[in-house]
């Protein structure tokens, strides 16, 4: 049973909001882990631990309270997809970290991945396909699941590798589309620039990513790869309009000003099948 749940990347745009999850479930004994000081409130049964990832205590299992899982949200450099930060420095010392606490008896570890590991694959995407990542953050992720997988063979711990797709929400940053669509409302914008719209994504506002998260996480499933998605596409316009229509706002979608971006599929979405059963079978 998880009683004591750590959280890395806990004051990030998701972090936070899956700190409000566990708390929302009645998980009593949260762990927040940043590399920085606490900016805000904590959710209630939510304490916070700073520490640098880059260079843990070799006791850090012990510094943290010793977790029955931890949620690994961390990761530096994004939204640059395309640096080779992610595979020199991001995957060295995430891996390195995580190594050290299965290596001090953590149980259990759910690590986000990304939709970007499938590559440019169109259509439904699962968890049986092989990756096939195409940019340098997708690749070091693809590689960071390897080794955790080669390291779950001298040690005994539950892996769930949430692969993520495409999420919203409050505290997203500006440069998002959702971030973007807030500050043309805010501004009083009559119009709203953006492409052609019609790249069919999967669409989760970050409440609901974050709810699951929390469910996958006190299930202590050892489920492997894991898609975190809607389960269906939905068009980039539609969303937009979706949020204009929740707003009230009342001005008008400019569309195709901006080129459908080259280093995605026009159409992809995620099955969220395997979700519904892992989740199904914890409850």
């Amino acid at each position: 049973m998880v009683t004591r749940v750590a959280v890395t990347g806990a004051g990030g745009f998701i972090g936070r909001h899956v700190l409000d999850a566990l708390s929302a479930a009645g998980c009593s004994d949260v762990i927040a882990v940043t590399r920085s000081s606490w900016q805000g409130e904590l959710p209630p049964g939510v304490r916070h631990v700073h520490m640098d990832l880059s260079m843990p205590s070799p006791d850090a299992w012990q510094m943290l309270g010793r977790p029955d899982v931890l949620v690994h949200l961390a990761w530096s450099g994004l939204p640059n997809y395309g640096s080779h930060h992610h595979f020199e420095s991001e995957l060295p010392v995430h891996y390195r970290f995580m190594k050290g606490l299965v290596e001090q008896g953590l149980p259990a570890l759910l690590c986000a991945g990304t939709c970007f590991e499938y590559g440019m694959r169109e259509g439904m995407l699962d968890e049986s396909q092989h990756p096939q990542p195409n940019n340098c953050y997708a690749f070091a992720k693809d590689a960071l699941r390897r080794q955790l997988g080669f390291l779950r063979e001298q040690y005994a711990f539950a892996l769930t590798w949430a692969r993520l797709f495409y999420t919203y929400g409050p505290g997203q940053p500006a440069s998002s589309l959702y971030g973007q669509f807030q500050t043309a409302v805010k501004r009083g914008e009559r119009e709203f620039p953006m492409s052609g719209g019609e790249q069919l994504r999967d669409y989760l506002p970050v409440q609901e990513v974050a709810r699951l998260i929390g469910m996958l996480a006190l299930s202590k499933a050892d489920a492997g790869i894991v898609n975190v998605c809607a389960g269906g596409p939905t068009s980039v316009r539609r969303l937009v309009e979706g949020w204009a229509h929740e707003q009230n706002w009342p001005g008008a979608l400019a569309l195709g000003r901006f080129p459908y971006p080259r280093h995605e599929p026009m159409a992809f979405w995620g099955s969220n099948a395997k979700l519904r059963r892992v989740l199904e079978s914890a409850a």
